[in-house]
């Protein structure tokens, strides 16, 4: 019986050659008679490095398994509101979402992006809509103790730091400027993002790292969108009331 497949060797030395020689010839003359480069040696690992992670989430975090395919980004920048016109991003990065959550609608998420320069792995809520927001801003304030209990850790702080995001400068309104989270509550954000070594890109050690990050970070993730669940629940149970 053949044995499963396990870990990610890394990327290929190439893939990370083609991702320099793009951010010095980031146009579509020199792109388009290299992109089968770019497909063997720098998407089609890609695709494998999260069907690998994938595997390992099975165990903490099976709700996040999907298509690998579908969690990997495009190379093509979105330049319509940029100055920066260059059409290519010049690393490969994957979105790892929950199932049945739309990335347009600002859920808590895994993200994590490999280049020459360096290795990122993230996770957490972005850029939530308003009604996200102030459903997460709420479930802070009701259950911070909690909250607070997945990040401040030992482990989180050594693999990731301090908590990250942009905050207001107020309380928002609806919201007592006293609360004892009020620092948790100002924010816009709610990420842990950690930069490593871009030389693990080419080895083994890439998928340990970004596996033991992801994996730290799941009772914060989760955290964040146990409001959105439950508002997914509510949605159902009414629209099969309505029927």
């Amino acid at each position: 019986m053949a044995k499963a497949q396990t870990g990610f060797p890394g990327f290929p030395a190439e893939g990370m050659a083609f991702l320099r020689d793009l951010k010095k010839n980031n146009d579509r003359e020199w792109f388009q008679p290299r992109k089968a480069i770019f497909e063997d040696k720098v998407r089609q690992p890609m695709i494998e490095l999260v069907s690998a992670v994938h595997r390992e989430m099975l165990r903490f975090a099976p709700d996040y398994v999907g298509e690998p395919a579908k969690c990997v980004y495009r190379i093509y920048r979105d330049t319509r509101f940029s100055k920066d016109k260059t059409p290519y991003k010049t690393f490969a990065s994957a979105l790892l979402l929950r199932n049945g959550f739309d990335k347009n609608e600002g859920g808590a998420s895994y993200y994590f992006a490999v280049s020459p320069e360096n290795v990122e792995v993230a996770g957490g809520i972005y850029t939530p809509d308003r009604d996200v927001l102030l459903a997460v801003r709420q479930h802070i304030a009701d259950n911070h103790k909690t909250f607070r209990g997945t990040f401040e850790t030992a482990k989180v702080r050594k693999l990731f730091g301090e908590l990250w995001g942009e905050s207001v400068s107020r309380v928002p309104r609806g919201f007592d400027a006293s609360h004892p989270a009020a620092d948790l509550i100002r924010r816009k954000q709610y990420l842990l993002d950690a930069n490593l070594d871009p030389k693990l890109a080419t080895t083994p050690k890439l998928f340990r790292e970004i596996v033991a990050r992801m994996e730290a970070m799941t009772p914060f993730i989760e955290f964040l969108n146990e409001p959105l669940l439950r508002r997914k629940k509510a949605r159902k149970r009414e629209e099969r009331f309505l029927k």
